[in-house]
């Protein structure tokens, strides 16, 4: 049989990835096909979307291509910054799809630029698998909940597994979820790090870390310049005020560490990304992708640990699901409350709780709309119960639903009083 350049080419490039896929091995599952039926699927009908085209996303996209994986679509809405290439190595003058296309012939990438939040519900439905290469905490809760919603019980390819990827300097971690089947990423909420929050008595009044003075500047002093003008943290002129701002307030409380970068970094919350963070992180995400969609061996059950801050240190084990989960439980989550607590008070505490975390919530019951952000009619008509004690608006207690414009899910709490 005779093969072109390309074929050739083909078949030697992954002549190490057919030894694998050519036989079994010892912890091949069970459905496995070895052979030509195998390599077909992950060459020629997989699809696998990657969400993210950033540090950890780019070594995704090239490792899934390395790794026999054609069908690639990749979604991305964030522009590239001069500082990202040291470890966005995918990207040059013409866009990453094209440059991974040239650098592995016979792969098709598929790019979008833009949010998750723009495609449908079909969209999702066409992949095979879907890897996440985010930094946002809320990207990867609505994808979470928008594949836990597209499960249907009478048609298992509606199941699509989620390969979540994150790093944070030099740790990171991978984890394998399955809607519906194991925890998902809502269930493990509670593990990830409370965002800084600075008390605002303390920035307004006694400063005492180069961070307060930069908290001072884009909290207060913005909107008392600027009233309704939206900061944009992308616009060095922005950051350049605000640097100017908190150097001046820094200095004259003798402050020292305020910097034009550190400025950048707690108003974006940045952390620092490490390339050899994002390079193992993206071969473990990419190995499961693997494994799940060849089943040449057992895949991740369900989460990996990486911590490299003082030597390498990794470990994995299995998340459990929790009951009472909004994405994928079935439970309402229990909240006592004082009887005196105001709706605002519990609005904030929806916001704060480490295992929930809801930003602008709007709340209901089954009978009443007790404060809706959206739109302003209504915002301003459920406005006054903000000062109202939950107890007057609920007397008894019971069902209230929570829901937000960030996330496709609704939560339903169960209000009782001490």
């Amino acid at each position: 049989m005779a093969f072109s350049q390309c074929d050739h080419d083909w078949e030697g490039r992954y002549y190490h990835i057919d030894q694998i896929l050519d036989a079994p091995g010892p912890r091949t599952d069970e459905g496995f096909m070895a052979g030509d039926g195998v390599k077909d699927f992950l060459r020629n009908q997989s699809k696998i979307l990657v969400i993210g085209a950033g540090g950890l996303g780019c070594e995704i996209l090239a490792n899934l291509a390395l790794t026999g994986f054609k069908d690639i679509h990749v979604i991305d809405m964030d522009t590239i910054d001069i500082s990202n290439l040291n470890r966005q190595f995918l990207f040059r003058q013409k866009d990453v799809a094209e440059f991974i296309m040239n650098r592995v012939p016979g792969v098709k990438v598929t790019p979008y630029f833009g949010k998750i939040q723009d495609k449908d519900d079909d969209y999702y439905l066409q992949f095979n698998l879907v890897i996440c290469g985010l930094d946002s905490i809320e990207a990867r809760r609505w994808i979470n909940a928008t594949l836990v919603n597209l499960v249907d019980p009478e048609n298992p390819e509606s199941l699509k597994p989620l390969i979540d990827g994150g790093t944070e300097g030099f740790k990171g971690q991978a984890r394998v979820i399955l809607p519906t089947i194991t925890s998902c990423y809502e269930c493990s909420l509670d593990m990830l790090n409370k965002p800084t929050a600075f008390p605002i008595c303390t920035i307004a009044n006694t400063p005492r870390l180069p961070e307060h003075c930069i908290e001072w500047a884009s909290v207060l002093e913005w909107p008392r310049v600027y009233g309704d003008k939206k900061m944009d943290t992308d616009n060095p002129d922005d950051i350049t005020w605000l640097y100017t701002i908190a150097a001046a307030r820094a200095k004259e409380f003798k402050i020292e560490g305020v910097t034009w970068s550190l400025t950048q970094g707690v108003v974006k919350n940045i952390i620092p990304a490490i390339a050899s963070t994002n390079a193992i992180i993206a071969a473990s995400c990419c190995n499961e992708a693997f494994k799940i969609a060849t089943s040449s061996a057992a895949y991740l059950n369900n989460y990996f640990m990486l911590i490299g801050t003082e030597g390498i240190y990794s470990y994995t084990f299995e998340h459990e699901k929790k009951k009472n989960c909004p994405v994928c439980g079935g439970d309402a989550v229990s909240l006592a409350v004082k009887p005196d607590m105001t709706l605002e008070e519990l609005i904030e505490m929806l916001t704060e709780r480490q295992d929930i975390q809801i930003k602008n919530p709007s709340l209901s019951t089954p009978t009443k709309q007790l404060y809706l952000r959206a739109p302003p009619q209504l915002e301003e008509a459920t406005r006054p119960n903000l000062l109202k004690t939950v107890s007057e608006l609920i007397p008894g207690g019971g069902e209230v639903t929570v829901t937000a414009g960030t996330l496709p899910f609704s939560l339903s709490l169960d209000i009782t009083f001490t």
